[in-house]
Parts: C-alpha cells; sequence; structure tokens
C-alpha cells in the first residue's frame, strides 16, 4: 500500500523532468524620456506681504445739527448722490413759527423807522428854531433891551430843543439796534431751518443708513455714511518688525478680490502708533482709480526689500494635491516624487524653502502618466 503512494509523485517529477526548459521574457520597461531644471541657488527678491482692507480715502459721517423727527429719507443705501443733493428732511415746524415771530417782530421795528425819522426832523427844527431865537435874544440881551428873564427863558427853550432832539436820535439810533437783533434773530432762524434739510457735503455713494422716517434725529448721531467714489486706499496692517524697512513713497504692488492684476501704488501714510493686540501698525497706500474698486474689499500688498540667496525651480513643476506640494526628481535613472515646502513665487520662479538641494534635477515638465519609480532617460 505505502510502495504505491510512493511511485505517484516520483513518476510525476520525472514526467516533469523530461520536458524542455520554458524561455522567459523580461517585464522591464524602457525609460521614459524626460527634461530636467537643476536646482539653482540664485538671488530672489526679498518681498514682505501684508494684508489690508480697501477703504475710502473720504468718508463722512452723516449726523443732524438739530434735534427733531424725521420726516423724510431720501436715499438708500447704494444710491449715488451729487454735491448738495438733499438726503434727509426733519420736521421744523417749530423753526417755522420760531422764524415767522422774528420776521414779524423785524417788520415792527421797521414800521417804526418812519416815525422816529419824523420825531428827529421835528425835534431838529424845534431846535434850529430855538437856536435863531436865542440868538436874536443874546442880541438884544447884549443891548439891555429885554430882561434877564427873557434872555432865560431863551436859553432854557434852546436847552430843551437840544434835549429833544438828542433824544429823538437816540430813539432812531435804539431802532436801528433794535432791527439789527431782530435781523440776527431771522438769520438764525433761517440757518437753524435749514439744519432741517440735510445735503450732501460731496459726490459719492451712500455706504450705511441708520435712520428711517419717524426717528427722533438727535444732534451728532449718524444717519447716513457718504463715500467719495474716485479715491480708495489700501490700510493694510504690517508687522511691528517691518517698521524701518517701510516708508513713504515707496512703490508696492497690490493684488485686490475682484481685480485680475497687479496693480501699482504708493504708501501715502504710516501711522506710528502700533496695535498692542496684534504688534501691528497700519500702512496707508493710495490706489490708483478702478471701476472695480469697493470699500471693504480684501487686499494684499507686497513691499520689495532688497533680495536674498534663494533655492528657485519652475512654478509649472510643482503638483498641488491639496496642502501636499511635490516635485519629481530624476535621481540615478530613477523618478522619485519628493515633498517639499515653497515660498515666495516671482513670475514663473518659486523658492523652494524644503525638501530639494542645489544641484539636483527636477523634471519638467512631467510627462502624463509618469508614476514613482519608474525609469527614466535625460533628454540633453
Amino acid at each position: 500500500m505505502s510502495r504505491r503512494l510512493w511511485l505517484i509523485p516520483i513518476s510525476l517529477w520525472l514526467g516533469g523532468c523530461s520536458d524542455s526548459p520554458r524561455e522567459v521574457t523580461s517585464s522591464k520597461a524602457p525609460p521614459v524620456a524626460v527634461s530636467v531644471v537643476a536646482v539653482a541657488q540664485q538671488q530672489w527678491p526679498s518681498i514682505y506681504e501684508a494684508t489690508g482692507t480697501v477703504r475710502a480715502s473720504t468718508s463722512a459721517v452723516i449726523a443732524a445739527r438739530l434735534l427733531g423727527y424725521v420726516r423724510d429719507v431720501k436715499v438708500q443705501i447704494g444710491d449715488r448722490v451729487r454735491e448738495g443733493q438733499l438726503l434727509v428732511i426733519l420736521d421744523a415746524r417749530d423753526l417755522d413759527v420760531n422764524s415767522r415771530k422774528a420776521e414779524a417782530a423785524l417788520d415792527e421795528v421797521r414800521s417804526s423807522i418812519p416815525e422816529a425819522d419824523g420825531a428827529v426832523t421835528g425835534a431838529k427844527a424845534n431846535l434850529d428854531l430855538a437856536q435863531a431865537t436865542f440868538k436874536r435874544m443874546q442880541e438884544l440881551w447884549n443891548k439891555k433891551s429885554i430882561s434877564n428873564q427873557e434872555f432865560d427863558e431863551a436859553s432854557a427853550r434852546l436847552k430843551a430843543a437840544q434835549s429833544a432832539y438828542e433824544m429823538a436820535r437816540a430813539r432812531r439810533g435804539q431802532l436801528d439796534a433794535q432791527a439789527a437783533r431782530v435781523q440776527q434773530d431771522v438769520r438764525s432762524t433761517e440757518v437753524a431751518r435749514s439744519f432741517a434739510e440735510i445735503t450732501a457735503p460731496f459726490a459719492g455713494v451712500v455706504t450705511a443708513k441708520t435712520v428711517d422716517p419717524g426717528a427722533l434725529a438727535v444732534p451728532g448721531a449718524s444717519l447716513l455714511t457718504i463715500e467719495r467714489e474716485d479715491a480708495y486706499r489700501l490700510e493694510a496692517s504690517v508687522e511691528e518688525s517691518q517698521l524701518s524697512a517701510i516708508r513713504v513713497g515707496q512703490p508696492v504692488s497690490i493684488t485686490l478680490a475682484g481685480v485680475d492684476r497687479t496693480i501699482g501704488a504708493k504708501v501715502s501714510e504710516i501711522v506710528p502708533a502700533i496695535d498692542a493686540a496684534s504688534r501691528s501698525y497700519t500702512v496707508k497706500i493710495d490706489l490708483p482709480r478702478l471701476p472695480a474698486l469697493r470699500s471693504g474689499a480684501f487686499g494684499r500688498a507686497s513691499f520689495s526689500l532688497g533680495s536674498r540667496s534663494a533655492l528657485t525651480i519652475p512654478v509649472g513643476a510643482v503638483t498641488e494635491r491639496g496642502q501636499l506640494q511635490s516635485v519629481t526628481v530624476a535621481e540615478n535613472g530613477i523618478a522619485h516624487t519628493r515633498l517639499i515646502t515653497t515660498g515666495q513665487r516671482s513670475k514663473d520662479q518659486i523658492e523652494a524653502l524644503s525638501g530639494l538641494t542645489a544641484g539636483e534635477f527636477v523634471i519638467f515638465p512631467v510627462p502624463a502618466g509618469l508614476t514613482d519609480g519608474a525609469a527614466v532617460e535625460i533628454r540633453r
């Protein structure tokens, strides 16, 4: 029994040995021809980037100058207004009453002026007569032709006429002063009345509205906000450590959300006060006139701070997958995927901060379908 079991595998093994050997073919793929770029150490522009917000260079918070209820609001948020355009109307009925009272008082004073002028004219005539009479009486008195009592009576009449004339003139002067005061009251009521109609101080766009008809307008409280459209600036937050590197008039490259190109600008103002929380200060950069500019837009300012040595590679050689960045390196005829960290970009070049060393060869452009570990042949 056991003898039969051993014969079967031996015969099978002998049968296998009787076959001729099979030919073995290689499955190794030919190398992929690639172009490479050497990782080079070169002078790289030193750029400092700061983020900021676009603000209008000129803006105005519109507030009432008197206490009153709002009767009408003529504009809405987003409306463009011209200089002097009516924005808000306040209820000014009490001011109208005061204005009419002042005008009535002025009319009353003016109506008294002719009577006062007549009184002055009459007093002057009496004074002239008293002076002439006194002169004749004095001549007669010098000739002893009249008594002392008659001369004294003439002298008293002259003094009385002089006093009446001075009183008439004083009364006329009082009317002038009273008229001037009432005219000031009329002008004051007109000015106060004008405060009930609030107008735009300049041409611009309404960016905020905090008032509706029926609300009580309080002096100094915001009703509307208007921004001038033809002048904007980027207010960028710059780190405290960069304070010495930024100066007024320095050229800056600006990129803005919604604007598909880089904008050239200059630093117009540096706010010296540093924010204690963020340890940064504000740099204001005047922007050119662009139709797409709007207050509140996000912007990025790039300040050129000279140059430095850096490893650079073509931007197109970098592959991004989510937060990971990689390049394909040709090393000893084999393609290897290498994770790297990049820095600043300049045109078609990008800075390699880590993962590469000078002299290595980065495959660029990367052929379609090239995998990690594939054999490559560098084209010269």
